[in-house]
């Protein structure tokens, strides 16, 4: 990608959450710190229907390091007040297959995410750190919008992300799921980020 949109690459990014009063940061997965504990997080119940990655330490370790050589995305651990708690792939739809179902933008992105500790459900952290991720990936002038495309039985995810300013397109078929194809327009984002900062979220 171009030299000036380098800054959606740049990690760490931390920002202090004052409604959760904890700080939100994200750093790049690291093979060494990150494999057992993804590995780790791919067994929990939560994770294995949408993700699918319930394999060896071996195989998953393979599957990472390949994931980690694909320069159209970048894999990132998100952490609350230092803790690595979920796991985020952050992508350029041009060069992913997602691009092959609908009339996307030069600069589109697109989001996978998950929550690895059991103890991290259930508590509304998850929408500090989509709204900060998206936030940090709007950072990109050039990105108009940003997409996901949860599996269609992922109606907590769906729901999470509507709630974040992603509005549902249409149904997509990709190798692994039926997606639903969502995406999130710069102003829809804009209303949801000063929502979420002026406590009417």
């Amino acid at each position: 990608m171009k030299s000036n949109i380098s800054i959606q690459q740049t990690y760490p990014f931390e920002r202090y959450e004052p409604l959760i009063q904890k700080a939100i940061s994200f750093r790049h997965v690291s093979m060494e710190e990150d494999v057992e504990r993804l590995h780790s997080w791919m067994h929990e119940k939560h994770v294995i229907p949408f993700w699918n990655l319930n394999i060896s330490l071996e195989n998953y370790t393979a599957h990472l390091q390949r994931f980690l050589q694909d320069d159209h995305q970048t894999l990132l651990i998100g952490e609350i007040g230092g803790v690595p708690m979920s796991y985020w792939e952050s992508y350029w739809v041009k060069d992913d297959i997602i691009g092959t179902r609908y009339p996307f933008g030069e600069y589109d992105q697109g989001i996978h995410l998950l929550i690895g500790p059991k103890e991290f459900l259930g508590k509304g952290f998850i929408y500090p750190l989509l709204l900060t991720i998206l936030y940090k990936k709007f950072q990109v002038v050039e990105t108009n919008q940003i997409i996901a495309e949860p599996d269609i039985r992922n109606e907590k995810m769906i729901h999470v992300f509507k709630k974040c300013g992603f509005q549902p397109v249409k149904e997509v078929e990709l190798p692994d799921k039926t997606g639903l194809l969502m995406i999130c327009e710069r102003k829809g984002f804009e209303r949801r980020w000063t929502d979420w900062q002026t406590n009417k979220f």
